[in-house]
């Protein structure tokens, strides 16, 4: 169910999943919709774990998803802010933040304010520096975050989002299609384009030597979005800091190798990795239904979305959908990690 949470003027939708203890509080990255993310298969399966050992508070940052709109383009303070009162709403006095991307950094502010409401940060694919200069070389230079501006509105039309910038990159096209979903629910264009120029001035090196709480650096090692030398840098300068580097190079952590990021949430926060006690889904190939096995034997052999359409006499739109659902079961992020894994998964 969603909730409110009042921020000076602004209304912060927020959701409350799972038991706990502990309470889990997630700092979203770019946009967010606390109700959309619900129909995105990987995405789900991701929070629903998280919920499997913590009781998770999710929202959407203001200016996204369900939150109110912005006239104007929030400052740090009132961005922090967001996070205690949706903390305050929940009732979770303190908590681990567990910060993605952008999130890490507004966590890592927060911290800096609220000391005694954070127990511990988990700092996925973040940074504590939005953009490149002389002395901090792992940011996103100048005349590339220009370059994405420009083309903004194609990337968000098509979720090629970052990557128009890379047109190099291949993608998988059901999960560009639902990225693309997932980001239009989360934030107009225009609104998402302010939000990227505010990030644009994100900068929180000064407070971390402030952090003094347990902190765990999660980071993979081919990541296309932020570079890994952002999560280095966190790991030098945050005394104590453990760094993990994971293989991978998609920045959104529901996506590609996902458990291998949740074991290591899950160990830090709670000391031990086990099977989720409340999951409601099955995973693995017995979790696949009969359709769905025969949609993924099919993508297996390397058929095309719509060369299994025709041969099962389905919609292109119902065997993505079958994809996406079989997808999130085997824990793989692609048609392409799905072929190379085959074997392995036993298909």
């Amino acid at each position: 169910m969603t909730g409110y949470a009042r921020s000076g003027e602004v209304n912060v939708a927020f959701q409350v999943i799972g038991e706990g203890p502990p309470d889990l509080v997630l700092v979203p990255g770019f946009v967010s919709h606390v109700e959309a993310a619900w129909k995105w298969p990987y995405l789900a399966r991701f929070l629903r774990r998280l919920a499997s050992f913590s009781r998770l508070i999710v929202f959407d940052k203001r200016g996204t998803g369900l939150s109110d709109p912005t006239k104007r383009s929030p400052n740090l303070e009132e961005r922090v802010d967001d996070i205690r009162a949706v903390m305050d709403a929940a009732g979770a006095d303190r908590a681990p933040l567990f910060g993605v991307s952008e999130g890490g950094a507004l966590s890592i502010a927060f911290a800096a304010g609220y000391p005694e409401r954070v127990t511990s940060l988990v700092l996925y694919g973040s940074y504590s520096r939005k953009v490149a200069d002389r002395d901090y070389p792992w940011g996103v230079s100048p005349e590339r975050l220009e370059l994405f501006l420009e083309r903004f509105d194609e990337a968000w039309a098509t979720g090629a989002w970052w990557d128009i910038v890379y047109p190099d990159l291949t993608t998988d096209p059901a999960s560009q299609e639902q990225w693309a979903r997932y980001l239009r629910a989360g934030a107009s264009p225009g609104m998402a384009r302010d939000l990227m120029r505010t990030n644009g001035q994100i900068d929180v090196r000064g407070l971390l030597e402030t952090i003094h709480v347990p902190v765990l650096i999660v980071h993979r090692t081919e990541d296309r979005w932020v570079d890994p030398g952002n999560g280095r840098y966190l790991a030098a300068n945050i005394a104590g800091a453990k760094l993990v580097e994971l293989p991978g190079a998609d920045h959104r952590p529901w996506l590609e190798n996902a458990d291998a990021v949740l074991d290591e949430v899950e160990r830090f926060v709670t000391g031990r990795v086990h099977q989720p006690r409340h999951a409601k889904t099955r995973t693995g190939t017995e979790a696949l239904s009969r359709r769905e096995r025969e949609v993924v034997a099919l993508a297996a052999q390397g058929e095309s979305t719509q060369a299994i359409a025709r041969h099962l006499y389905l919609s292109e739109r119902t065997i993505e959908t079958h994809l996406g659902n079989a997808y999130a079961k085997l824990g793989v992020g692609s048609r392409v990690e799905l072929v190379r894994r085959a074997a392995e998964l036993g298909i």
